[in-house]
């Protein structure tokens, strides 16, 4: 199974981003998929999960700015990214949780906020 991640890049403090991250290979179904960040000399933190029926659970420092979301049909997760600030500059990974293959990481997107 693989996981890509897209959508990150550079943006002024303000503005937003929409990451997104597909799923593909051979697997039964997805369970929660989420979202982490790393920035430089940072541990991994979880940013958002949601579950297959649509529940969603945010870290405190981006509830009401970041929006995630899935298709189920499309084994895709989204990172809908508003007022952003520099705070929020990291790689960011999406993670699924499998049936049966348990968790995984995709690659990782840049997101840069800098004026």
């Amino acid at each position: 199974v693989q996981l890509q991640a897209s959508g990150g890049g550079l943006v002024q403090p303000g503005g937003s981003l929409n990451l997104s991250c597909a799923a593909s290979g051979t697997f039964l179904s997805i369970n929660d998929m989420g979202w982490y960040r790393q920035a430089p000399g940072k541990q991994r933190e979880l940013v958002a999960t949601i579950t297959r029926g649509g529940r969603s659970v945010y870290v405190d420092s981006v509830k009401g700015r970041f929006t995630i979301s899935r298709d189920n049909a499309k084994n895709t997760v989204y990172l809908q990214m508003n007022s952003l600030n520099p705070e929020d500059s990291a790689v960011y990974y999406c993670n699924a949780i499998f049936r049966t293959i348990g968790s995984r990481f995709g690659q990782g997107t840049l997101v840069t906020v800098s004026s």
